[in-house]
């Protein structure tokens, strides 16, 4: 089989990944070197995608080219200048005399950011899961193991919101519902905790059969 730039590839590949592997035996140059080039490689990843996706189709081909362009066929568009400006102001945070200007651009980040995303939250994250609690238990048009659901989602929230009601003292039937409520939050974060542990290996699992498939041949 002839030596390719493919090939090339799936040793430099295959050398990074045991590199980076090589982490878990002790910290060696290897990894060192590995990781070095991982983030130098993202970072100029990343500067290259904001520029071809972000810089240049929405800033400099609006405003930069009409300006020093005679072909330019479009009017500048000024109204470029805010953003640019505020993105300017937030490179001044490297500055000690200029500093305090990035916090118009962070200011106007955080209440931008704020004004999006707080409705969205608060529909998703509460009144959607507000809904499920206040439908009826019991329905004449749901199976029985509907009605099994509802009546679980109910009792999960009941006993999570009195288990985090501290003025009241957990004993009699609030101490019982809080430990009802323990035992739903324990099932949450073990289903979360296990559900992010199985996207961890299900990236090893691909790294691994990168090395058995097309770096060794072993796996067909």
């Amino acid at each position: 089989m002839p030596f390719t730039s493919h090939s090339f590839g799936i040793i430099l590949g295959a050398g990074l990944t045991l590199a980076i592997y090589s982490f878990l035996y002790q910290d060696n140059p290897a990894f060192k070197i590995a990781e070095n080039l991982y983030v130098g490689v993202s970072l100029g990843y990343t500067i290259i995608i904001t520029w071809f996706n972000f810089l240049k189709p929405d800033l400099y081909d609006p405003l930069i080219v009409p300006v020093f362009s005679k072909a330019a066929t479009k009017e500048p568009q000024y109204a470029l200048l805010i953003p640019s400006l505020l993105g300017i102001f937030m490179l001044l945070r490297f500055s000690k005399s200029l500093s305090w200007l990035s916090r118009w651009t962070f200011a106007f980040v955080v209440g931008l950011g704020a004004g999006i995303s707080i409705p969205r939250v608060i529909s998703a994250f509460i009144l959607q899961q507000i809904k499920p609690s206040l439908q009826p238990v019991f329905s004449g048009s749901e199976t029985i193991f509907s009605s099994i659901d509802t009546l679980l989602i109910l009792l999960g929230v009941i006993s999570v919101l009195i288990y985090f009601i501290f003025s009241v003292e957990h004993k009699g039937a609030i101490g019982k519902l809080s430990k009802i409520g323990i035992w739903f939050l324990m099932i949450s974060f073990g289903a979360s905790f296990g559900y992010t542990v199985m996207a961890r290996v299900s990236l090893l699992i691909g790294r691994i059969q990168f090395l058995l498939k097309d770096w060794l041949g072993i796996l067909q």
